[in-house]
């Protein structure tokens, strides 16, 4: 390989590490919402699974205790596989254009 040509990858590298750090921060300021109950508990989120908020409609807080316990873990479940979503397809759209992938050769 030439000396341009493997200057011309780290620099392909770089930036996409670059982008991809950008990318993972930019999941910290994207919120999910997660429910359960038909909406009576939502859970606000980011895509990094920081929580911002946990809303729980208060005709629950006469109920059951294990059953809004039960709501609230479903409504957090829910907000991650939102949050995973997200940043799989966000990654997925980077890491698409990513120089040589799996199987491909060098054009000589």
């Amino acid at each position: 390989m030439m000396k341009g040509q493997l200057a011309g990858l780290m620099k392909q590298a770089q930036a996409m590490q670059d982008n991809l750090k950008k990318a993972q921060d930019e999941l910290g300021d994207i919120e999910v919402t997660g429910q359960a109950g038909a909406g009576l508990v939502t859970v606000t989120m980011t895509c990094k699974h920081e929580v911002k908020r946990v809303a729980i409609d208060p005709s629950l807080l006469t109920d059951d205790k294990d059953m809004l316990e039960d709501l609230i873990a479903a409504a957090f479940n829910d907000g991650l596989r939102r949050a995973e979503a997200i940043s799989s397809e966000k990654m997925g759209q980077l890491t698409a254009g990513m120089p040589l992938p799996p199987g491909m050769k060098f054009p000589f």
